[in-house]
This record gives structure tokens, C-alpha cells and sequence, in this order.
């Protein structure tokens, strides 16, 4: 499984929106100038954000975007499924592909069920929030104190 710029980019600008939240909104421009991201790609990805939900937009000249809740609500899986669809690492094992003729005697199917639950486990356990305490913890001056 490979996870696409699509879905990398779209966790990072939802990691963006929550470390730099001061109550203001904040315009694509400067969310595509630190990430390195091209505005016109970011546009289509915050679109599809904002479609969901995730984040809310405001128009005019102090608008922009910003988190629709906290960033403890939103999981990495939850951001990816979105952009990404399924992140089953096989077919047979998403939703709508139905029953697979092989199932009975797949000596593989155990192999990515696994690889499919620890994958969600992951995703499903590390929210927005958590990535920006990460971020600000590492960016925390070293406590020189013996």
C-alpha cells in the first residue's frame, strides 16, 4: 500500500491548520508557502476538505480556511479514506467488492487482513491533534536542568 501526495498532503495541511490557528482564518497562499505545496494542488485538496467538512472556509479579504472542529477529532484515517478511499491493501478485502470465490481456501487472506488491521490501528489512533503536540514537543527548547 502507497499512500498518494494526495493523501500525504492532505494530513499536512490539516496539521498546518491546526498548528497555526490563532483564530484567524488562513489563506491558501501562506498554508502552500510553508508545506512547499503548489497553491493550485492545494486548492483541490482543501476542496474535497472542505466538501467533508473538515474544514470551513471564509470569503473576502480576511478570509480563508481553518479547522471546522478540533484537531482531536480528526484521525490520520479518517483524513486519508478520504482522499485515498480504502486503505485495504488488497481488493478483496474492501467493502463493495463482494464475496471473493477464493475466500474458503486463500492461505494469503489472514496475511492482509493483518497488514489491513494494523494499518487502521495506526491511522485510526493518531489524530490531528496528536501530530501537532508532536510537532510543538519537538520543537520545545531542551530542558537543560540536571
Amino acid at each position: 500500500m502507497k499512500i498518494s501526495t494526495k493523501g500525504r498532503y492532505a494530513v499536512r495541511v490539516m496539521l498546518d491548520l491546526a498548528l497555526n490557528n490563532n483564530g484567524e482564518c488562513i489563506k491558501v497562499k501562506e498554508i502552500a508557502g510553508r508545506q512547499g505545496i503548489s497553491e493550485k494542488y492545494l486548492e483541490q485538496i482543501i476542496a474535497v476538505l472542505n466538501k467533508a467538512g473538515y474544514v470551513k472556509s471564509v470569503r473576502g479579504a480576511q478570509g480563508g480556511y481553518r479547522l471546522a472542529k478540533e484537531p482531536e477529532v480528526y484521525t490520520v484515517g479518517m483524513v486519508l479514506r478520504l482522499t485515498e478511499g480504502s486503505l485495504a491493501p488488497v481488493a478483496c478485502l474492501e467493502e463493495d467488492y463482494g464475496v471473493c470465490e477464493r475466500c474458503d481456501t486463500c492461505e494469503t487472506l489472514q496475511v492482509w487482513k493483518d497488514v489491513y488491521e494494523a494499518v487502521n490501528n495506526v491511522v485510526d489512533n493518531v489524530t490531528i491533534g496528536d501530530l501537532a503536540a508532536r510537532h510543538r514537543q519537538r520543537l520545545a527548547p531542551m530542558d537543560y536542568t540536571i
